[in-house]
């Protein structure tokens, strides 16, 4: 059973149903004790021939046995299967529907959590959290309640019983169990660390599986297979290293149950028989407590089970702890308005802007100032590493952004909700994610509902409707894993005929013509010219031919702005871009001729 801040709470709102099964656990757990009395009464009735009912002696006939031992036990069966069916349904229920609900809050903290989360925390040990360690959960809510309530109702009451009988063997019986809540206290801290010990090494396996598969065409291409297996087989055997630590744990845990529930039954047979031989018992008393004595061996057994199953859940509990108290590192300001927003004009301005990724001792960008107007296609160009992409993810805010460094039409980025801005903005990233899904939905998942009309609008203006045509199955055709089953400059092309159907005020390309040949990139950015006039378009790339016919260039050089203006005032001005307008018009010279 597990208590803590995210689980609490199910406690109370599954309340009344636990109560049930609580109630069906006690109905079952005292007709189960009501079957030793019923032993007792056919072996004295067979050894004596009278049975002692309420004090006073009754002959042992077959009308007895049917109508007060057979009938009864019938009964008792009855009320205990049906008992039994119940609690299952609450206590199972009832976990089901919180691992159900955990993994709905779950998935809900993931999708609000900022970029930076996702670049230490990696997508295996994610998934680890959602299948493992919800499970584990799950089962500590359901079978560790119904383990508790039976291991304190079907305990308390055979104890009572036993008691009763004869309180002297009553604490010789109980008196190793005493031992065992010590000693299985101690085993229960050191399994906690070691189910810690097991889950990160699952994680760990399932992050290079997952990284593995996701490259597998790399590996392939550099013959890297045996590499990869070796590397595999190193995690494996952590991960078995780790497991076999765990299983000795568990496995002496329940070693030392059953010594000490084997040393109980060696006093109940020593002493008993002494009480027997003495007449203190007869031979009916006899089974009948050691019928009580079986009965809490399952609670017994039930502790050694919480006390493992505890363990795991309490280690798992806190992983999945940290994930839903993880706060994303990129929220609104205090205040800020809910609910919809002005359209934004597309007007945007870098005022002094400096940034440094969270971690990095080296800024990306240096005192970036520029001004984007509403309506103006920007062109944004520089060496690789110069912070292009930077500014592009600070104008999404996918990173927090220095006050007074950024405006949207005026208003300090900071200022504006971030769904609003985001709705305001149409991106198409550098990798061009697809998802496993038709390329139909694919194109529409920027809006609601998918409009085949809208959809072959977007893939025309993005030079992908012949393509797709040419498939047997159109734009119903499914994707493979992150659109492996196109090409890559057909992937590039669906993820921004994505964001054309979105008809953002401000669109934003992240060198996203980069795997298209120079013919069909020029239809693209036709289309963008004449489809997108009046609203505003940042091309950002590291082909001039993409950018030169942009209103306005800006000229990165090592996360600095050298030069912002249109294409023919920069080859005049800015020597850096002349350089890298004439050895890009070399390469392609030398293409030609190849």
């Amino acid at each position: 059973m597990l208590f803590g801040k995210h689980i609490n709470r199910y406690y109370l709102r599954y309340g009344p149903l636990l109560l049930l099964g609580a109630a069906a656990l006690v109905a079952v757990d005292y007709f189960q004790l009501v079957v030793p009395e019923l032993y007792r009464m056919v072996i004295n009735g067979v050894n004596d021939g009278i049975v002692a009912v309420d004090g006073a002696p009754v002959p042992f006939t077959m009308d007895f046995l049917l109508d007060r031992i057979c009938l009864p036990l019938l009964g008792v069966i009855a009320v205990m299967v049906a008992g039994r069916f119940l609690w299952r349904v609450c206590f199972f229920g009832s976990a089901i529907r919180v691992e159900s609900d955990l993994r709905r809050r779950m998935f809900d903290r993931c999708k609000d959590l900022s970029q930076q989360y996702y670049q230490v925390n990696k997508v295996g040990g994610l998934m680890s959290l959602f299948t493992n360690d919800l499970e584990t959960v799950q089962e500590c809510f359901g079978s560790g309640v119904l383990m508790l309530c039976d291991a304190l109702l079907l305990g308390v009451l055979a104890i009572v019983k036993m008691f009763r009988m004869d309180w002297k063997l009553t604490l010789f019986s109980l008196a190793p169990m005493v031992l065992l809540f010590f000693v299985g206290s101690t085993v229960g801290r050191y399994m906690t660390r070691k189910w810690d010990e097991r889950q990160a090494a699952f994680s760990s396996l399932s992050d290079f599986s997952q990284e593995t598969f996701s490259g597998i065409a790399v590996v392939k291409a550099f013959v890297k297979e045996f590499t990869e297996l070796m590397a595999f087989r190193r995690l494996n055997r952590d991960n078995e290293r780790t497991n076999v630590n765990y299983a000795r744990a568990s496995t002496l845990l329940h070693i030392l149950v059953t010594l000490f529930v084997e040393s109980v039954v060696c006093v109940i047979l020593g002493y008993g028989g002494y009480l027997v031989y003495t007449g203190v018992f007869n031979a009916g008393q006899m089974v009948e407590f050691i019928g009580y004595f079986t009965a809490i061996v399952w609670p017994v057994m039930a502790v050694a089970e919480l006390i493992e199953m505890h363990a795991r859940g309490k280690a798992s509990l806190s992983r999945i702890g940290a994930l839903l108290d993880a706060r994303p590192d990129v929220a609104d300001a205090p205040g800020l308005p809910a609910g919809p927003q002005k359209p934004a004009a597309g007007g945007i301005a870098f005022r002094g802007l400096s940034f440094t990724y969270p971690g990095a001792a080296v800024e990306t960008l240096h005192d970036v100032s520029f001004e984007i107007l509403p309506g103006e296609t920007v062109g944004v160009i520089g060496r690789t590493g110069s912070g292009k992409t930077t500014l592009a993810d600070l104008i999404l805010r996918v990173y927090n952004v220095p006050r007074g460094t950024l405006f949207l039409d005026g208003r300090d980025v900071n200022d504006v909700p971030i769904r609003a801005l985001r709705d305001s903005v149409a991106y198409v990233p550098q990798d061009g994610f697809l998802f496993s899904d038709t390329i139909g939905r694919n194109i529409a998942f920027s809006v609601d509902g998918e409009d085949p009309a809208a959809v072959e609008r977007a893939a025309r203006m993005a030079g992908v409707h012949d393509d797709v045509a040419a498939f047997p199955d159109g734009y119903a055709t499914v994707l493979g894993e992150r659109g492996v089953t196109v090409s890559g400059g057909q992937k590039q092309r669906i993820a921004i005929a994505r964001a054309l159907i979105k008809d953002a005020p401000i669109l934003i390309l992240d060198d996203s013509v980069s795997a298209v040949d120079v013919s069909t990139e020029e239809t693209i950015l036709a289309h963008l010219r004449a489809e997108r006039a009046g609203r505003t378009t940042i091309l950002i790339a590291h082909r001039v031919s993409t950018i030169e016919n942009a209103d306005k260039i800006v000229f990165l050089d090592d996360g600095r702005v050298a030069a912002v203006g249109d294409h023919a005032t920069l080859c005049r001005t800015c020597p850096a871009y002349a350089e890298l307008v004439e050895l890009q018009r070399l390469d392609d010279e030398g293409r030609e001729r190849a």
